[in-house]
C-alpha cells in the first residue's frame, strides 16, 4: 500500500497545485487495516462517522477577493475507502488561487458543491460538506466525562508496552448495569505512511455489567504510542478490542485528534447510532475545541 501511495504524492517533495485539481486526491481502502483485526466491511460491528476539519481552506471570488473559513467534512464509516490526508490538503490548497463566483455567496456554493462531488466520487459514498465562515461553535459534548488520568495514581503506574497489546485490558464485573464515561488525553499514534506522530484524546462510553479497569485502559491507550495506523483505524481498533472483551450493551469510542497540516480527523464508532455525538457527526455544526486541539 505504501508503494502505491508514494507513487502519487506521499514520500515525495510535492508543490501544491496552483489551480483547482481533483486529480491529486488519493483513496485508501479501509479493508487494508480492517482485515487484520477481523472487521468485515459487509458486516461492520459498529456504526460511525469520521469528522474532518480543514482550517486552511480559501479561494478567490471572480473579483480576486479571498474567502476563508473552516471546511467540515463528514465521511460515513461504511464507505469502502478513506481519503489520504496529505492528498486532501493538496487538493484543498488547489482552490487557493482559483476563482469561483461573482459573489462570496456564489463562490461558497460552487466550492462546497465541487468538494462534495469530488470527495464523494473518490470514496463512492455521499460525503456531507459545509464551508463555515463564522465562528459559531456548539458546546463540546464530552465535558462531563471523567478523566482517567485523575482516576489512577500516575506516579506509581508502571508502563512498559508501547506497541498494541490487547492483553493489557482487564475486565471488572459489576452487580448491576452501569455506565462509564471516560476520557484520556494520552493518545499518541503514528501515520501509517509517513510515521509522523499524531496526538489526540479518547472518549469512551460503556453501558453494561462488564467494564474495563481505569489502569488497564490507560495502559492500553499508551500501548498505541508506536502503532502506525490512520486515525480512523486507531478508533476502530479500540472499539473492537473493547467489544470483544466486554460484550457491552452499548459502546462508543471517539478519537479527537490534534490538527496536523491544517487538518484534524475525529472518528467515532458506536454500537448504536444515538450514541454518536450529534455536533461532531453533522457537517453543519462546529464544536468547541478540547485541550489537545
Amino acid at each position: 500500500m505504501s508503494d502505491m501511495l508514494e507513487a502519487k504524492v506521499l514520500g515525495k517533495k510535492v508543490s501544491h497545485p496552483m489551480k483547482y485539481d481533483p486529480s491529486v486526491l488519493v483513496a485508501i481502502p479501509r479493508s487494508y487495516n480492517r482485515t487484520i483485526y477481523g472487521i468485515e466491511d459487509e458486516a461492520l460491528p459498529f456504526c460511525g462517522m469520521d469528522a474532518w476539519h480543514a482550517y486552511e481552506v480559501s479561494f478567490l471570488t471572480d473579483n480576486g477577493v479571498p474567502v476563508v473559513g473552516v471546511l467540515k467534512m463528514v465521511v460515513p464509516a461504511d464507505s469502502p475507502c478513506l481519503v489520504e490526508s496529505k492528498s486532501l490538503k493538496l487538493y484543498l490548497n488547489s482552490f487557493n488561487m482559483s476563482s469561483f463566483g461573482a459573489t462570496r455567496k456564489e463562490g461558497l456554493e460552487e466550492v462546497t458543491s465541487l468538494i462534495k462531488k469530488d470527495v464523494s466520487s473518490l470514496l463512492s459514498v455521499d460525503v456531507e460538506v459545509t464551508f463555515h465562515t463564522k465562528d459559531r461553535f456548539n458546546a463540546f459534548p464530552f465535558k462531563s466525562y471523567e478523566r482517567v488520568e485523575d482516576m489512577v495514581d500516575l506516579d506509581s503506574l508502571v508502563i512498559t508496552d508501547y506497541t498494541e497489546n490487547k492483553d493489557l485490558l482487564e475486565m471488572v464485573t459489576t452487580s448491576r448495569r452501569t455506565e462509564s464515561e471516560w476520557k484520556t488525553d494520552l493518545l499518541r499514534s503514528n501515520c501509517k505512511v509517513t510515521f509522523q506522530p499524531d496526538w489526540g484524546s479518547v472518549y469512551l462510553y460503556i453501558e453494561g455489567t462488564q467494564h474495563v479497569t481505569p489502569e488497564s485502559f490507560l495502559k492500553y491507550v499508551v500501548s498505541l504510542r508506536n502503532e502506525n495506523h490512520f486515525h480512523e483505524e486507531i478508533c476502530e481498533l479500540l472499539y473492537v478490542r473493547l467489544k470483544a472483551l466486554l460484550n457491552p450493551d452499548k459502546l462508543m469510542v471517539g478519537c479527537v485528534y490534534t490538527r496536523r497540516g491544517g487538518i484534524d480527523i475525529c472518528p467515532f464508532r458506536a454500537s448504536h447510532k444515538e450514541l454518536l455525538p450529534a455536533s461532531y457527526v453533522s457537517a453543519s455544526k462546529l464544536v468547541e475545541k478540547n485541550m489537545r486541539q
